[in-house]
């Protein structure tokens, strides 16, 4: 297995969480280049946010968990992004995310083609392409990367930022597809696919889009990873959950990283379940870990942070 750091880009939305606790910054994109970064591989934000004291707060916030912040454009005209986030007594987050923001209007540039052509993985997701501006810098992005880059798609359907065109063009231009055991059925339906269950809807997606892979997460049930020769389930851990937010991009930041080096299904699953499960007992997208403490997380038979308690994400 390669230990050499990939070069893997978060291409999206960079957000601030406005929770009545107070504010944590995020954005799918964003969190999973953290939890990239968190696992030894050079994690790249790619976004834009406003020329405001959000988005200058944005930049020191991410220069403090000590990522680069050169790829992160500056608009002068929309503010930063903000999402209002509730969550209820199972940690789960109910998002209003505020429209025409900055991320709206991310540009195609010189260095981010220079960056595309660089990156060995990049995931986006469906809520940034909501405006024609970024969706359209979003699939030159994509279309200018490598053959053999790692295209992922992180689906997250969120609100009603999301349309047959943008699937059907985001699943097209993919390696990867992963999403949630909810979001199935609805995109398969937008798309007019049908619903013959989980394990039959990812391979409708694999033969269709001619993708690698669909990962389907579940929640409290862990995940499934299917391929067309295989459907490898987890069962997920038990926990005691502090809030789920930016759990789902670990554990995408996860597959990211073991697949790029070869790691089986099993290995995939684990190494995703354990750290997104970890995610999820801490406050905040970006928790903080040594790198001892890390690596023995993901290790660990019986890792210290699980619990015979509580929930399970």
């Amino acid at each position: 297995m390669r230990t050499e750091p990939y070069l893997i880009v978060g291409l999206g939305e960079l957000l601030w969480d406005l929770f009545p606790s107070g504010q944590q910054l995020g954005g799918a994109p964003a969190n999973f280049a953290y939890h990239a970064a968190l696992l030894g591989d050079q994690g790249i934000i790619a976004s834009r946010v406003g020329q405001d004291a959000l988005g200058h707060e944005a930049l020191q916030r991410l220069e403090r968990l000590g990522l680069d912040t050169s790829y992160v454009q500056r608009d002068a005209t929309y503010p930063t992004g903000t999402v209002h986030v509730q969550v209820d007594e199972e940690g789960r987050p109910d998002f209003t995310i505020v429209e025409n923001v900055a991320w709206d209007h991310m540009q195609w540039t010189p260095q981010w083609q220079e960056l595309a052509r660089q990156a060995d993985a990049v995931c986006f997701g469906s809520l940034a392409q909501r405006s024609p501006q970024s969706r359209a810098t979003i699939q030159q992005f994509l279309r200018a990367t490598r053959p053999d880059a790692l295209r992922i798609f992180d689906v997250n359907l969120r609100q009603s930022f999301y349309s047959a065109a943008v699937l059907s063009e985001s699943l097209s231009l993919s390696r990867v597809a992963k999403l949630n055991s909810d979001e199935l059925p609805r995109l398969m339906a937008v798309l007019g696919l049908g619903d013959d269950g989980l394990v039959e809807g990812a391979r409708r997606l694999l033969h269709d889009f001619g993708l690698e892979l669909v990962c389907i997460t579940r929640g409290a049930d862990g995940s499934i990873l299917v391929t067309r020769e295989r459907a490898v389930a987890h069962p997920g851990f038990k926990v005691k959950v502090a809030d789920t937010v930016g759990s789902g991009d670990a554990f995408t930041a996860a597959l990211a990283h073991y697949y790029l080096r070869h790691a089986s299904l099993e290995e995939i699953n684990e190494a995703a379940n354990r750290l997104g499960a970890w995610v999820a007992t801490q406050v905040g997208a970006t928790p903080v870990i040594a790198p001892d403490e890390l690596r023995r997380l993901l290790a660990e038979e019986k890792a210290p942070w699980r619990s015979d308690q509580g929930a399970r994400a």
